[in-house]
């Protein structure tokens, strides 16, 4: 009986998983909408590239238009370009996996950060997406370009079908130009499913 308990317990953490969709360029603007968002363990932070060239790369609060490298590398998209007229557009995503500390991000197409380019995911009373913001409008110094190499020490990343394998990353689902790709996060829910019906049965 404790192990249905905990079967369903698992079932129920990660049916109750939300993505959050980001618009990035929303109407040629840049902007990131929402400008943050507020996410727990097992979530989804999926971007969607509607105009130009931009990047969703990891910073600190500190220094909100360069990217993070330490302690380790930040996560980073990479450039998603969107040529005019585009009727399919690219996405990525990623997945929090083990804390829900603040997570900042910029646009790294120069000067895109210091016109207020910037995304937070869990911003916090003392660290605000506002003082976020602002700091990076402060700032003149030339945007430093992210990698865009999967890395990151807690989100999983994705993009198109590949999944991110970071530090401390599991695969997740990721869905790019409408088609949906299966992957470790959905391959569970299936899994815990069937164990769930076997024990009941």
């Amino acid at each position: 009986m404790r192990l249905f308990a905990i079967v369903v317990a698992a079932l129920i953490s990660v049916v109750s998983a939300e993505t959050f969709t980001v618009l990035v360029g929303e109407n040629g603007g840049l902007t990131y909408n929402p400008e943050s968002v507020v996410a727990k363990v097992g979530d989804v932070v999926a971007f969607r590239f509607l105009a130009k060239n931009h990047t969703v790369t990891q910073s600190t609060f500190a220094k909100p238009c360069e990217a993070m490298i330490t302690p380790t590398a930040g996560i980073d998209s990479g450039f998603l370009p969107v040529p005019a007229g585009a009727t399919q557009f690219p996405e990525w995503s990623f997945t929090i996996d083990n804390d829900t500390t603040p997570f900042w991000f910029y646009c790294a197409q120069a000067p895109h950060c210091a016109k207020g380019m910037v995304f937070a995911v869990n911003p916090t009373a003392e660290k605000t997406y506002a003082a976020f913001k602002a700091a990076a409008l402060a700032t003149t110094a030339t945007n430093t370009t992210g990698s865009g190499s999967p890395s990151g020490s807690n989100p999983t990343q994705t993009s198109g079908t590949t999944a991110g394998t970071g530090a401390d990353s599991s695969p997740s689902a990721s869905t790019t130009n409408g088609a949906r790709t299966m992957t470790g996060k959905t391959a569970g829910v299936l899994a815990v499913v069937g164990l769930v019906a076997g024990l009941v049965l």
